[in-house]
């Protein structure tokens, strides 16, 4: 056997692990949320299966009893505003640094690294007092505004794309008359669809799998996102660990359905940002 077929079996064995790694606790908690009560006070194995694998109680009593019609209700809205804010004020921050001369340019983009290397926890403190006293607290807004003040990465994302677009195309929305704000609408934003398409994917799923941030800033039940509302299933059903993962089904399948379908996005967006 030569060395490049060693190379390549051991490059197939390590995927074929990383696969289980990633696949056998997911296939653990599927198989679980289809047994009954009866089944999992057998003491039955985590990947024994059902007797019957169409038993579909679990899921019934997650989605009603646990609140999850409301929790995807409250998650939709903060995501689109969240999201929508996010590449608006991403998009024309990366239009400013690239393509405006201003005092301090560099000051600024090293403040932005600056905080994206700060763990977020360390300021939680004041963050929280600023949310308290602007009367954010235990509202939508809360979640809304700190997912939208806090990305730095999506401004260096919009930022290698902005970087890629001929200034040329400026100059000639300007010689037509265009201001500055007519040439990122009309110019430079069309031309930022593969950013946008990554920027909304990956900030997507970081804000639909979140639980610190709405946890603390969102005590309400009725407040309550998928996160958290699964994570109150240990009140009522804390021993019952067949309806818990049928809510942990219910939770994972919206993300797993858009990654599945919008992956291809997602890889060529950093692709074509780290390549320009």
């Amino acid at each position: 056997m030569t060395r490049r077929a060693v190379a390549r079996a051991l490059v197939y064995l390590s995927l074929v692990l990383a696969t289980l790694v990633v696949l056998l606790p997911l296939v653990a908690v599927f198989l679980t949320s289809l047994k009954t009560s009866r089944e999992m006070a057998d003491d039955s194995g985590a990947l024994t299966l059902p007797d019957d694998p169409f038993h579909l109680g679990n899921y019934v009593t997650a989605f009603q009893d646990g609140r999850m019609p409301a929790a995807f209700a409250n998650t939709a809205v903060i995501l689109v505003v969240a999201i929508g804010g996010t590449v608006l004020i991403g998009s024309m921050t990366a239009y400013a640094i690239d393509r405006f001369t201003f005092r301090f340019k560099k000051l600024v983009v090293a403040l932005f690294l600056v905080a994206a290397l700060v763990p977020g926890v360390t300021t939680q403190v004041a963050t929280f007092q600023i949310v308290n006293s602007l009367g954010l607290f235990d509202t939508l807004w809360a979640p809304v505004a700190l997912y939208m003040g806090t990305d730095i990465v999506s401004i260096y994302i919009f930022l290698q794309f902005v970087r890629s677009i001929p200034v040329s195309l400026d100059e000639a929305a300007r010689l037509d008359g265009a201001n500055a704000f007519t040439i990122y609408r009309k110019v430079i934003f069309p031309l930022l669809k593969p950013a946008i398409a990554t920027v909304v994917i990956v900030k997507g799923i970081n804000v639909y799998n979140d639980f610190y941030i709405p946890f603390l800033y969102l005590p309400s039940e009725e407040l309550g996102v998928i996160s958290t509302s699964l994570f109150r299933f240990k009140g009522p059903f804390g021993a019952h660990w067949e309806t818990i993962s049928a809510g942990t089904v219910l939770v994972i399948l919206p993300t797993l359905i858009v990654f599945l379908f919008l992956q291809r996005f997602v890889y060529n967006g950093f692709l074509r940002g780290a390549t320009r």
